[in-house]
């Protein structure tokens, strides 16, 4: 069914070139995937082959560049059901899960509320669901090798290690190698955000950029980075942690053990206790406090004034230290934008340096289910060395 169960499927430069385009924009010609790589149209054509004799890639029917044009050229596209990949996020009180084609169309959705999160309990209703996942149809199952998983912190993806996640509470968890057992997938486990900047990358807002960033707000403030077209990780796996750049040394501590770090002043745990210590009252919860701020009480509307303040310079940091030609800001906390959005803006302005604020922020809503999209594109990635 595939070439090398084990193996990544392209490994040469110009295949791996070819594959990453036609991924993101196919159709294309050989005369235009020529241009974009640079590659020349023998080269293309050398590369295509091996994609198009394994059923990777496909020739569409011929067509004419344009009225009066010479030899009509037969398009190279992406064979969508070649192969499928299974994506799943972990998030604090549910596994959201995907079947995705090889330009990342999701083809079905499941999920399953997690209650007890113990990583043994938890890899096994993984299995259950990835089981329910490919059962939906037969080609799923006898066309997937790959499994992604996405989960917050600190992320060990070469090891198939979660290091640290205070979401589901972890702490040195052997993820893929458990996973793998149970599903017979190939597995690989990503930081949820970093996989989400990949998905936006390659087919989102940020196709064709070099210098891109994703920010996302809500339970966590996280983002990833991605430079000369390739997601930076760091030499520790960590690279792009916005939400624990600190703003404030006389701060709040986070749980992370620093102080003033913008997670501990930005995150809805953190606005809510600052509402619930501003108001003296301990069993509010989160809808209490946004409401109380759209009613206009000042406390309310400090601590988020206060967020949005700690998010801007956050912000403002990552622009001006990677300089990326945009940013797409997403999360959950996207539902209360209206509070603190206009304390982001000031403060990105504010501490930007110079041009760097000509920098877009763009606000993306996506629902869990593109976090599980995100994953199976961890999948995908699997199949570049």
């Amino acid at each position: 069914m595939f070439p090398n169960h084990a193996q990544p499927l392209v490994t040469a430069p110009a295949e791996t070139a070819i594959l990453a385009l036609l991924l993101a924009e196919s159709p294309l010609s050989r005369v235009e995937l020529a241009r974009r790589t640079g590659l020349s149209s023998t080269a293309v054509t050398k590369a295509a082959r091996p994609l198009i004799n394994d059923g990777y890639l496909k020739e569409l029917p011929p067509e004419r560049t344009a009225p009066g044009a010479g030899r009509p050229v037969n398009p190279l596209a992406v064979t969508l059901d070649r192969e499928f990949f299974v994506g799943v996020k972990i998030s604090a009180d549910t596994l959201f899960g995907t079947v995705c084609d090889l330009r990342a169309r999701m083809r079905t959705t499941a999920s399953r509320p997690l209650g007890d999160r113990d990583p043994a309990a938890v890899c096994a209703l993984l299995a259950d669901l990835v089981a329910e996942l490919l059962d939906a149809k037969p080609e799923y199952r006898a066309r997937t090798r790959h499994l992604g998983i996405a989960v917050s912190g600190d992320v060990d993806r070469h090891g198939g290690r979660v290091r640290y996640s205070v979401l589901p509470g972890w702490r040195d968890v052997q993820l893929a190698e458990t996973v793998a057992a149970a599903t017979g997938l190939t597995v690989t486990v990503e930081n949820d955000v970093k996989a989400l900047t990949v998905t936006e990358h390659w087919f989102g807002e940020g196709i064709g950029t070099e210098y891109f960033a994703l920010v996302t707000l809500g339970a966590g403030i996280g983002s990833g980075i991605v430079v000369n077209g390739e997601l930076v990780a760091g030499a520790y796996g960590v690279a792009g942690e916005i939400g624990h750049i600190c703003v404030d040394p006389s701060g709040p501590r986070c749980h992370c053990g620093a102080a003033g770090c913008v997670e501990a002043i930005a995150s809805s745990d953190a606005i809510l206790g600052t509402v619930r210590r501003a108001t003296d009252d301990p069993d509010m919860d989160f809808d209490g406090a946004v409401q109380l701020a759209r009613s206009g009480d000042p406390a309310a509307q400090g601590a988020f004034a206060r967020a949005g303040h700690a998010i801007g310079v956050g912000i403002a940091t990552l622009v001006s230290l990677v300089g990326p030609e945009r940013v797409v800001v997403t999360g959950e906390g996207l539902d209360t934008y209206d509070l603190f959005g206009a304390h982001i803006k000031a403060a990105y302005v504010a501490h930007c340096f110079k041009a760097a604020a000509k920098c877009p922020l763009t606000l993306r809503p996506l629902p869990w289910e593109e976090w599980a999209r995100s994953a199976a594109v961890v999948g995908i990635q699997a199949l570049f060395p």
